[in-house]
């Protein structure tokens, strides 16, 4: 199989790396040879983070290049519009509609950008929206945003559903486990 890329962006705290490692955890069970590469910036300041999950029968390299994301999930939409230049032609952003300000908006230096996903959507980007905050909520946290993101991804994929719950289960602390399934679930599903 040709390699397949996904890039997994968003701001600090958001959850990406976990839903990088369920992710990898997943294709590593199904046979794939899997990199993962996590570039962190300033995670911990709210800054962008960006893990990038490449697969296939033979992967050389963890970095995925500008025009060749077969995906990209994003956690905000200013970062899928940050990294949209990465994706391929025929690639999918599937992207939560939450708005979190940056520094420059915070300190009023600027205004968040309106539109952000109907300009990506002129320019012909295939764009996959869902407020995975308020499906998040529903399960039970605002934080299983990152799990929600990873239930809409699934649907892209021909890996059954059970052995994506089977990643979650191994991936996230047992206290969490029945939450993080319900947003899984409720990401597949919407």
């Amino acid at each position: 199989m040709d390699t397949k890329n996904i890039m997994i962006v968003g701001v600090g705290g958001q959850g990406s790396l976990l839903a990088s490692k369920l992710l990898g955890k997943l294709l590593v069970d199904e046979g794939y040879d899997v990199k993962v590469s996590e570039v962190h910036g300033m995670s911990q300041r709210g800054g962008s983070v960006v893990t990038y999950v490449r697969f296939g029968d033979k992967v050389y390299s963890p970095v995925i290049e500008d025009g060749e994301a077969d995906f990209i999930v994003s956690f905000e939409k200013i970062e899928a519009a940050r990294y949209v230049k990465q994706l391929s032609k025929d690639g999918t952003v599937i992207v939560n509609t939450q708005e979190i300000d940056p520094m420059p908006v915070i300190i009023g230096a600027a205004e968040y950008p309106k539109d952000v996903l109907t300009e990506m959507k002129d320019k012909g980007v295939n764009v996959d929206a869902i407020d995975a905050l308020s499906l998040a909520t529903q399960a039970g946290s605002a934080k299983a945003s990152n799990i929600v993101l990873m239930g809409r991804l699934a649907k892209y994929f021909d890996i059954p559903y059970e052995k994506w719950i089977n990643a979650i289960e191994n991936s996230v602390k047992p206290q969490f486990i029945e939450m993080n399934k319900k947003a899984f679930e409720l990401g597949y599903y919407c």
